[in-house]
């Protein structure tokens, strides 16, 4: 059965003209040229430190990009992107017609610009339309869905100008391109990668007590280890440090469990 849900805290932004993939290019973490009908790149925006600011998927869908992104972050992601456009052949706008969803649990709807989800085959389908689309689940369904892939959602779970993406699993999630060439925030990456500085991850965990607030710290020992993040129904995301992934940890009220899921690499 395919489970479809709108999210409304969700929004695009269009990038249209003729340097819009080359433009885009040189500021995200991932491979624009890799977005067609079909098939989305999930990419971050990176501020030159090459610290989180934002992350969004990429559609191509005729003459421009959209962007899906979270709603809030709108405002301040096109100036923000047009101060970079100089003289590239580009525009960069609200897409304020479009509205998201996602389904998951079978095949995606018509209707729709559509493409898998392209950080897990499980996480199901993106999908942006002017036009309603039937749903019959929502958008806590969808956090639901999320949260038991463990995968992040935008500032819910990473820190604007704090966190770094291969703390959230942005490596293993097909998120980042190596390959690529430069982009904004591309030495810290890097770096992190290739001299294992990773102290740190975006884990799974599992509540039991009354769900901690986000941003409350954890503790083992009576030292803080980590942050909770987004949570829902005895299940979360927090950033816990590597030395205390085996153990149980205090978080408010509450004792967490952390649970390293399938797809991440921690050593």
């Amino acid at each position: 059965m395919t489970y479809v849900a709108e999210l409304p805290e969700r929004g695009a932004i269009s990038i249209e003209g003729a340097d819009r993939v080359a433009f885009l290019q040189g500021l995200v973490s991932n491979d624009v040229a890799a977005a067609a009908p079909g098939c989305s790149v999930w990419a971050a925006f990176l501020t030159p430190q090459g610290k989180w600011l934002a992350d969004f998927f990429i559609h191509a869908d005729g003459e421009r990009l959209l962007l899906d992104v979270e709603r809030a972050q709108i405002a301040m992601l096109v100036p923000r992107l047009s101060r970079y456009r100089l003289r590239a052949k580009a525009t960069i706008a609200a897409a304020e017609d479009i509205r998201v969803f996602a389904a998951w649990g079978g095949l995606a709807p018509e209707g729709a610009i559509a493409a898998p989800d392209p950080r897990l085959p499980d996480a199901g389908w993106r999908l942006l339309t002017v036009a309603p689309i039937p749903t019959n689940a929502s958008a806590a369904d969808y956090d639901a869905h999320r949260l038991s892939l463990c995968l992040p959602d935008g500032s819910r779970d990473m820190e604007t100008e704090k966190s770094t993406l291969l703390e959230a699993g942005f490596d293993e999630l097909r998120g980042v391109s190596w390959s690529k060439g430069c982009y904004m925030g591309q030495e810290l990456t890097a770096r992190t990668k290739y001299r294992g500085l990773i102290k740190r991850r975006l884990v799974g965990v599992a509540i039991d007590g009354p769900s901690p607030e986000p941003g409350t710290p954890i503790y083992k020992d009576g030292i803080d280890v980590g942050t909770m993040r987004s949570c829902r129904d005895g299940r979360g995301l927090a950033i816990v440090r590597l030395d205390a992934m085996h153990a149980a940890l205090r978080c408010g009220s509450a004792v967490l469990t952390p649970h390293v899921p399938a797809w991440m690499a921690v050593g």
